[in-house]
């Protein structure tokens, strides 16, 4: 979009009620349908030179068979920067997550079914930077006596192994040491790689001992790692049936889409870079496998890291008022529950 358009505020208003009045029917929009729903005070032939001064400056596309008109990438675009500017309100988005009490993970699925029944979009989040881990058992086994390995066993039945090589002998001693204190402290239930580090450096601990947990540390530092690359994915099957019975060009867009993982993963993580809630549309896209959706996403996590993504992506005439607030209030709500967490981790 360039910034130099002369875009008046009747013109700004035209082009709103054009991209909301297509995205409610579908249909190309005409200055008798304008007046009829919008009650401008101006004539019709007036709004015919509105829009076709947006016409030919890119906001509006013309259909050949129809006199009305409909938005382009470019006019969905300028009108989400709109909404984005004045940080719309509209319902509140409700998302209850006193229920998810074990794990982030619990939150984020709950986070995406609910974004997805909300804006009949597909929704999807990344997991933390910084994730939990649900550790069950931990071994400690000294294969040789420079040699140790190290078997952690999440509650997902997911096993971390490293095989650590000291440059002088390992006391066995220490080593059931470690096993003892590894899970006492931490297997059991879900933890951070800040409460990892927290217990691998207690005040409690001698010297010998410290450093020893910072040698087999790694192995923890893999499971967070990880699950930096988990994606979690709401309402696909329900999109899909409702685009079925509607736009079978839409629906195949989408379905590429969500083969994409890798694509969509990267594309949240872009998102970690930036402030508040951002707008891709069409071209905006890197990857072109998201050019023919609309993906509006926004990061969540602490006070001063953000850990992780929320997202909605769907046709380009989606509800993009609506998105905006429930995406923005989904990741107000995950920074709310994983800033407990991690100050309770």
């Amino acid at each position: 979009m360039q910034p130099d358009l002369d875009i008046t505020e009747r013109r700004q208003r035209v082009l709103r009620a054009v991209v909301e009045e297509h995205i409610a029917t579908g249909q190309p929009v005409g200055s008798q349908t304008l007046l009829r729903t919008r009650a401008f005070e101006t004539s019709a032939s007036t709004l015919r030179y509105e829009l076709a001064w947006l016409e030919s400056v890119g906001l509006l596309g013309h259909p050949h068979t129809s006199a009305g008109r409909v938005p382009t990438d470019h006019g969905y675009r300028f009108y989400a920067g709109e909404l984005l500017a004045e940080r719309v309100v509209a319902e509140p988005f409700e998302l209850d997550l006193t229920q998810a009490t074990r794990e982030v993970d619990d939150a984020l699925r709950a986070t995406t079914e609910v974004l997805s029944q909300v804006t009949h979009l597909l929704a999807i989040a990344s997991a933390p930077s910084l994730a939990t881990a649900d550790i069950r058992h931990v071994e400690v086994l000294t294969l040789q006596p420079q040699v140790v390995m190290v078997l952690v066993i999440t509650g997902a039945g997911a096993v971390a192994k490293r095989v650590f090589a000291f440059e002088s002998p390992v006391d066995p001693g220490l080593a059931d040491w470690a096993r003892e204190y590894v899970n006492e402290t931490l297997a059991g239930g879900s933890v951070s790689e800040r409460s990892v580090r927290r217990r691998f450096e207690a005040e409690e601990l001698d010297e010998r001992e410290r450093a020893f947990l910072a040698a087999i540390a790694p192995v923890f530092h893999d499971l967070f790692e990880a699950g930096a690359d988990r994606l979690f994915v709401g309402g696909a099957s329900r999109l899909m049936s409702e685009l079925h019975a509607q736009d079978q060009f839409e629906l195949h867009e989408l379905a590429a889409v969500l083969e994409q993982r890798a694509v969509m993963l990267d594309q949240l993580r872009a998102a970690l870079r930036g402030d508040g809630v951002t707008v891709r549309i069409g071209d905006e896209h890197e990857a072109a496998a998201l050019r023919p959706v609309a993906m509006i996403t926004a990061g969540y996590g602490l006070p001063h890291r953000v850990l992780g993504a929320v997202s909605v992506i769907g046709p380009v005439r989606m509800d993009y008022a609506q998105a905006i607030v429930a995406v923005r209030g989904a990741a107000a709500a995950l920074s709310a529950y994983v800033e407990d967490a991690y100050e309770d981790g």
